[in-house]
C-alpha cells in the first residue's frame, strides 16, 4: 500500500518576501521582486538587473554563523528554520533516523568558489578561507539542514539545473513511500547573483535586457518576452507520511499526490521544441497521483519568459490534459520573483500548494500581449478557484533536458 505524503510546513526566502507569508501577499498582490543592479561589479555587464532576496540573510541569521555558511546555504537554513517552526515539529521529539533532507542547487556555492579563487589570486593561498569547501560544496545547504533538524535518515542534493527544485521534492516523497523515513524538509536553494553568471546567461542570449525597466523584464507568454530575470532565494516544504502527520494534530496543507521525472536527451540548453519530455513528466505525476485531466484546476508553469520555452510549455499542456485544458487556470510567478534556477520549483511549489490552501492564484504580470501560440487561460488578476476537490501542477524544466512535474491535491 502506498504511503500517503502531506505537506505540514513552509519556509521561504525569496525577491518578494522575507518569510511566506510576506511572500504570498506580494505573489498575489502582482508585486514584482525584481531591480538594477547597483553593486560596483555590474557596471559593466550586459545585463545589469535581477530579483535580489527582499530580506538580507544577515538581518535574520546569527552574524557568526551567516559567516560560516556561502549565500545559498544561508537562504536554505532561513528557510528551513520556518518550515520546521511552521510545522510544529520544532522542539517535538522526533526519531532522527525517521528524519530526512532533500535540498537541490543548481548551480551550488558559487559565491564562496569565487571569492576565494580572487583572494588565491591576488593575496595568495595561505589566504584562502579554511572553510572553502565545506561553504562551497553543493550539498552544504542540505547538510547545514540536516544539523538544523537531525535528520539522519539520508541527506540528499540532487542537482538537475532549473528543475532541481521539484526534483528535491519528488525525492522526499520517494523517502517517505519507500519507508526511508516519516518526514523529508525538500525543495532547493539558489543564490547565484554574481557577475560571472549573469555574463555567461547574458551570452548565451537566456536573459531579458531590459536593463531600464527591471520590474518589466519577466514577461512569461507575452509577445515582447526577451529572456528570464535571474532571482534568488530558497523554499523549503516539510514533507510529512499522512497518518504520522493526522497522528500529531499536525496542520495539513496539501497532498503530495504524484511525481513525474523525465529527460528530453535533445540538447545541453535548449528545449525540445516538441515538449516530449514535458509531456511525459506531467502524465506520469498525474498517474502516479491517480489524477484525470478533469481533476487539474490550476497549472503552476516554468513559464520563465523565454521565446522557445514558453510555448513549447503551452503545448505540453493541451497534449496533457485535452479538453480540460481551457478550464485549468495558469500562472507563472516567475513573472514576479524572477527565475531561481535550482529553487525555482521549491518557490513555485509552494505558491501552487498556497493557492489550493487558500482557493486563490496569483497573477501573472508583465502580460500585455499573449503570444498567439499560446492557448491558455492565464490569470493576470487573483483569481479564485472553486470548492471541493481539486488538484494543480507546478512544472520545471531545467538545462540538460531536465523535467519534473509535481500533483498536489486539496485535502
Amino acid at each position: 500500500m502506498t504511503r500517503s505524503v502531506v505537506v505540514t510546513g513552509l519556509g521561504l526566502t525569496s525577491p518578494v518576501g522575507g518569510d511566506v507569508a510576506s511572500s504570498w501577499d506580494a505573489l498575489v498582490a502582482g508585486r514584482s521582486g525584481a531591480n538594477a543592479l547597483e553593486h560596483e561589479w555590474a557596471e559593466q555587464l550586459p545585463v545589469r538587473i535581477a530579483a535580489e532576496i527582499a530580506v538580507e540573510p544577515g538581518d535574520v541569521l546569527d552574524r557568526v554563523k551567516a559567516r560560516r555558511l556561502d549565500r545559498s546555504a544561508q537562504f536554505a537554513v532561513i528557510a528551513a528554520q520556518e518550515a520546521w517552526a511552521d510545522s510544529g515539529l520544532d522542539g517535538a521529539e522526533v526519531d532522527g533516523e525517521r528524519i530526512g533532507v532533500a535540498c537541490a542547487s543548481g548551480i551550488g556555492g558559487i559565491q564562496t568558489l569565487l571569492a576565494n579563487y580572487d583572494v588565491l589570486r591576488e593575496k595568495g593561498p595561505r589566504r584562502v578561507s579554511p572553510l572553502a569547501i565545506p561553504m562551497l560544496m553543493p550539498n552544504s545547504p542540505s547538510a547545514n539542514i540536516s544539523l538544523l533538524t537531525g535528520a539522519r535518515a539520508g541527506v540528499l542534493t540532487p542537482v538537475s539545473a532549473c528543475a532541481s527544485g521539484n526534483e528535491g521534492i519528488a525525492l522526499g516523497l520517494d523517502m517517505i513511500r519507500l519507508g526511508r523515513a516519516d518526514i523529508v524538509v525538500a525543495g532547493g536553494t539558489e543564490a547565484a547573483i554574481h557577475a560571472l553568471p549573469l555574463a555567461a546567461f547574458a551570452n548565451m542570449m537566456a536573459l531579458s535586457k531590459r536593463n531600464d525597466d527591471p520590474e518589466l523584464a519577466s514577461r512569461p507568454w507575452d509577445k515582447a518576452r526577451d529572456g528570464f530575470l535571474l532571482g534568488e532565494g530558497a523554499g523549503l516544504l516539510v514533507l510529512e507520511e499522512a497518518e504520522h502527520a493526522r497522528a500529531r494534530g499536525a496542520r495539513i496543507y496539501a497532498e503530495v499526490a504524484g511525481a513525474g521525472i523525465t529527460a528530453d536527451s535533445h540538447d545541453i540548453a535548449q528545449p525540445d521544441p516538441e515538449g516530449r519530455g514535458g509531456t511525459r513528466a506531467m502524465r506520469l505525476a498525474l498517474e502516479d497521483g491517480d489524477l484525470d485531466a478533469r481533476d487539474v484546476r490550476h497549472i503552476n508553469a516554468h513559464a520563465t519568459s523565454t521565446p522557445l520555452g514558453d510555448v513549447a510549455e503551452s503545448l505540453m499542456v493541451h497534449r496533457v490534459l485535452g479538453a480540460a485544458a481551457p478550464s485549468v487556470v495558469m500562472t507563472s510567478t516567475k513573472s514576479m520573483t524572477g527565475h531561481l534556477l535550482g529553487a525555482a520549483g521549491a518557490l513555485e511549489s509552494i505558491a501552487t500548494v498556497l493557492a489550493l490552501h487558500h482557493r486563490v492564484v496569483p497573477p501573472t504580470i508583465n502580460l500585455d500581449d499573449v503570444d498567439d501560440a499560446v492557448e491558455l487561460d492565464i490569470a493576470t488578476k487573483p483569481r479564485d478557484l472553486p470548492a471541493g476537490d481539486l488538484a494543480a501542477l507546478n512544472n520545471s524544466f531545467g538545462f540538460g533536458g531536465h523535467n519534473v512535474a509535481l500533483a498536489f491535491r486539496c485535502v
